[in-house]
């Protein structure tokens, strides 16, 4: 019946909206002149498209026809996807969490014609109702005051704008830094620990890799058992409950109790790509089998369900699925993932049904004990209630029979699975998530010795680098869809893909890929670097149409653009010795000085960039044919232990070392050994001796 702007635009989640009742417009120009000729406040909706509660508020209000005209009359709309424009959603999120003490999506914001805020909240009810006021009372509570209280309303939107420049703003600070706030971060997870069921606070949990990549790199530090067995046992507890996909691997956003049960449904790129590698460096550090499978699953679900046909990554899977096909408009959390006793019996041979109903908790009443809703009632959600061996010993078989009989039921059921009606996929392509997770593919290349891996991170690399990228003026785009590349991109989108080509380089040693991160670094530091104050804003000099110009440092279910751009220079300096980046980065890290010494919980990424700082720089520079074996097993010492802060370069050809010796000087005199693959270990831009046998670089790498 209704088809308003949003029709042709390219989001999936904008798309969701075209046929509103509400006349929306999507964030430009045309929105804002409309406003000001009807001298009309602007009502600003933010969400994405696999937002649970964004789309009850659309059932409810935005496809409401007598709210949709209330909202018309007085009211320019305008709908924003936050995973588009991250900088239109941190400036007015900063607003609604400094006048509410609280955010989350769908964000509603009403605004001046001049874009200044006034109001704000997140999700409304329709009427009156769970202590919330009412979407209509708001709208017409506003529209009055918009006529009647006109000088307070935009006096008051004055005043909050001066208050939000002074909160957000950075200046550099004259304190000195020390190891201590890695000390103070360690203590304050230490404070927040679950013991018993791993995490951080109590319910809902959210994994956050963040944490978990600086607790590996400060046990790395100071052998503090302590702080590896707190990531440990978060993974371990993580992957048993309902977060892991147990049939398709990947990982839920997050869990709504305490043990990681329940979780809230949708899948997030950004969160496959960083608990990838989150468990990579657990198998690095343990050599525990378990953690390299549970990487493996996270790589196979989303080369599988994840995957553009040439090669990028999609953003995100929803929560919510069709019940039942006969009714596809009746939708669920969970639905496509969530079993019945019954379900499974008839799917399932015995004694398999029972192995594997034992296994994943699995019971005939459902398993769901606290179920408000009703959506899980006489369903399961599989986990990991009993291991292999205990199946085995309570059904008095032998475990290696349970294992092979579990594997085939689970591809039995992934194959049933795969004919339900799948969730929503947002299939938009971002630069900066796939960046994240181009660095996993990379990693879990190196670490599980799986050229395929290489080859999938290459093509999402190449994906990127062809359609996204510039390279006549280094610029760079955010958002594929649908064949069109749009949206200038933001500090994010660089820095996510400069360190993603550092850690492809590690994988295939192709130095073109070394090169694209060095132009897409000088590319950085010209449009996001305040020069003057140090650290890096979010969105370049005459951004578009925004009331704010923010330096993001938040380390939360992303790592800050802030906090990945100085990991990026400290990286790029330590290999080139050019002081350029070395000298950005520490003018950043002084900058963002007093939150890390007052509040480093909040940016451990941060964090891990300064203590990485402090190292005198270490590159293993391999000199040998890529694929002869001596090589091989030079590079699979490298690989195998965890060091965080190495980097290691492959000479393999005269020309290589002729390309890497340009602008890495100590590369030049690096050859093979006696017709051996040779081993150069430098430390400071100094190299010791070569060694051709893999202990010996063990000894050396100690």
């Amino acid at each position: 019946m209704y088809t308003n702007r949003l029709a042709s635009e390219k989001s999936p989640y904008l798309l969701q909206h075209a046929h509103n009742p509400v006349d929306w417009y999507p964030w430009g120009e045309e929105a804002f002149a409309k406003a000001r000729a009807e001298d009309k406040p602007i009502f600003l909706s933010i969400g994405y498209s696999t937002c649970h509660w964004c789309h009850v508020m659309e059932r409810e209000s935005f496809e409401s026809e007598p709210l949709a005209e209330v909202l018309n009359r007085h009211f320019v709309p305008i709908k924003v996807d936050r995973e588009e424009r991250p900088d239109v959603d941190r400036v007015y999120m900063t607003f609604v969490q400094a006048t509410t003490g609280s955010g989350g999506w769908p964000m509603s914001v009403w605004l001046t014609p001049e874009l200044k805020p006034f109001f704000g909240g997140t999700y409304f009810p329709p009427d009156n109702r769970y202590g919330r006021p009412g979407f209509q009372s708001i709208l017409e509570y506003l529209a009055n005051a918009w006529t009647g209280e006109r000088e307070r309303i935009e006096t008051a939107g004055r005043e909050v704008l001066e208050q939000l420049e002074k909160m957000v703003g950075v200046q550099p600070s004259s304190g000195v830094l020390d190891e201590g706030v890695a000390e103070t971060c360690f203590l304050t997870l230490r404070r927040t620990f679950d013991s018993r069921l791993g995490g951080f606070g109590s319910a809902p949990k959210f994994p956050r890799p963040v944490s978990l990549a600086f607790l590996f790199r400060y046990y790395h530090r100071t052998h503090n058992e302590e702080a590896l067995d707190m990531a440990l046992l978060t993974l371990r507890e993580m992957a048993k409950g309902g977060m892991n996909d147990q049939l398709g691997g990947g990982f839920h956003r997050y869990s709504v109790d305490a043990e990681w049960f329940v979780p809230h449904f949708e899948k997030m790129l950004y969160d496959q790509a960083q608990l990838a590698i989150s468990y990579l460096e657990a198998y690095q550090i343990t050599r525990q089998s378990r953690y390299a499978n549970i990487a493996r699953d996270i790589f196979d679900y989303v080369r599988r369900d994840m995957t553009h046909a040439e090669g990028g990554f999609y953003s995100a899977e929803d929560a919510d699925s069709v019940i039942d096909p006969a009714n596809p408009h009746e939708k669920g959390e969970g639905a496509f993932y969530i079993w019945t006793a019954a379900e499974l019996e008839q799917i399932l041979r015995k004694p398999e049904a029972d192995w594997f109903g034992y296994r994943y908790g699995v019971m005939d009443e459902g398993n769901v004990r606290e179920d408000p809703h009703q959506e899980f009632t006489g369903r399961n959600i599989l986990f990991e209630r009993h291991t292999v061996e205990q199946t085995a010993t309570h059904f008095g078989t032998d475990p290696a029979r349970v294992q092979i009989a579990l594997e085939m039921a689970k591809e039995r059921l992934l194959s049933y699975r795969s004919r339900r009606v799948r969730p929503h996929l947002d299939d938009k392509i971002l630069t900066a998530w796939n960046g994240l997770m181009i660095s996993a593919f990379a990693r879990g290349a190196q670490v599980l010795a799986d050229p395929t891996l290489t080859k999938t991170a290459q093509r999402a690399a190449d994906f990127i680098l062809t359609k996204l990228y510039d390279a006549g003026t280094g610029n760079l785009l955010r958002r594929f869809r649908d064949g069109d590349a749009a949206i200038p991109a933001f500090l994010d989108d660089y820095a996510f893909l400069i360190q993603a080509l550092l850690d492809l380089y590690q994988a295939c040693f192709d130095t073109r890929y070394l090169e694209a991160a060095r132009r897409l670094a000088d590319r950085m530091c010209e449009l996001f670097e305040d020069h003057e104050n140090g650290a890096f804003f979010s969105t370049p000099a005459g951004g578009e149409n925004l009331v704010l110009r923010m330096k993001d440092d938040y380390d939360g279910a992303e790592p800050s653009g802030n906090s990945v751009a100085i990991h990026d220079l400290i990286r790029l300096s330590h290999l080139s010795g050019d002081s350029r980046y070395g000298d950005a980065a520490q003018r950043a890290l002084q900058t963002f000085a007093p939150r890390l010494r007052t509040a480093p919980i909040t940016i451990p990424q941060m964090v891990n960039a300064y203590l990485e700082s402090l190292e005198k720089p270490i590159q293993v520079i391999i000199a040998g044919d890529a694929n002869a074996g001596d090589t091989q097993a030079l590079l699979s010492v490298v690989r195998e232990q965890f060091h965080p802060n190495l980097f290691v370069l492959l000479v393999d050809s005269d020309q290589t070392r002729s390309t890497l010796a340009a602008w890495m000087p100590y590369v030049a005199g690096v050859t093979p050994v006696n017709g051996r693959a040779a081993a150069y270990v430098c430390r400071d831009y100094a190299c010791q001796l070569p060694v051709s046998i893999p202990d010996d670089l063990v000894k050396l790498l100690q």
